[in-house]
């Protein structure tokens, strides 16, 4: 069996991190046609780190509840849009409105829905 080097695994690392970012940033909906490229990443920004801030970097919950993907199977998408889109009062999750439009919170269910409970 022949071992490849460290140097040549090491090759292989960009590539590997390419074709990930290049998964996530292809989900299959209507609405990713309307959103740039350039603003998905910063959607798929968002979804890690200010989403992950509360719902865990794992999305297996935190201050807020889990996202993934078996427990928003109950809820469908057009109220998790709005649930991104005007938060929920009464809680710590906040609108994101000002920040996102409607396409781009309907994109970001999507990704959600697509992503395996362990991803």
């Amino acid at each position: 069996m022949r071992m490849r080097s460290s140097t040549a695994r090491k090759n292989t690392r960009p590539v590997r991190k390419t074709l990930a970012l290049a998964c996530l940033l292809i989900p299959t909906t209507t609405y990713s046609a309307d959103i740039a490229t350039e603003r998905r990443q910063e959607l798929l920004y968002l979804l890690k780190h200010d989403c992950g801030s509360c719902h865990g970097m794992t999305r297996k919950g935190g201050l807020g509840p889990a996202l993934l993907s078996s427990i928003l199977a109950a809820k469908s998408d057009e109220t998790l849009a709005t649930i991104i889109l005007d938060g929920v009062p009464g809680t710590p999750m906040p609108p994101w409105r000002p920040f996102i439009n409607p396409d781009e919170a309907k994109w970001l269910v999507q990704v959600l829905r697509q992503r395996k409970d362990n991803q």
